[in-house]
């Protein structure tokens, strides 16, 4: 059975890395140029660190995140959302992985702060095994694009929306 790949986000800290690699399937940082340039080739799941510096303009979506969601293929593709936060960041916790969940219409998952604890590896490792289930008995291909599909914060209300999106919007800012 196919284990749906993780793409996730870790900054040098490398406490997101460290939880993604003990989930035992392939996982694909997109820190690194290669693969936040690719496009998944199947379903897949995101797994973004929140960061809020005290400002409520401030971007709390990862740029290496918001790269690899540009792309329509893997934004039809995702299939769930894992989230990253640390409670000192108050209402801000779990910002990044609740906007991309809500903005794509896909679930969250699962959430945890920092690197984990060793329940959160085992719950995690079991919510994927049961995606893993699900996507099999179901077939893995594609779904048809809907229109939760079009780039996070395009759209009718964009002024509205936190900073955090803009540069889905601007294809010339997408390298």
């Amino acid at each position: 059975m196919r284990q749906t790949p993780i793409y996730y986000y870790s900054s040098s800290s490398g406490l997101v890395r460290t939880f993604a690699e003990h989930l035992g399937r392939p996982v694909f940082n997109l820190a690194e140029r290669e693969h936040r340039s690719s496009e998944a080739d199947g379903p897949w799941v995101l797994l973004t660190p929140s960061y809020k510096s005290g400002n409520d303009r401030n971007d709390t979506v990862p740029e290496g995140v918001l790269r690899f969601l540009a792309s329509g293929v893997n934004r039809r593709r995702m299939v769930g959302v894992i989230g990253s936060g640390n409670r000192n960041f108050g209402a801000h916790y779990q910002r990044a992985c609740r906007v991309v969940a809500s903005r794509s219409g896909r679930p969250v998952l699962f959430e945890f702060e920092l690197s984990g604890t060793p329940w959160d590896v085992e719950e995690c490792q079991r919510i994927m095994a049961e995606l893993d289930e699900a996507l099999a008995a179901h077939g893995t291909a594609p779904r048809a694009a809907t229109p939760a599909d079009r780039p996070v914060g395009a759209g009718a209300g964009r002024a509205s929306q936190p900073s955090c999106t803009r540069t889905l919007d601007r294809p010339d800012l997408v390298r």
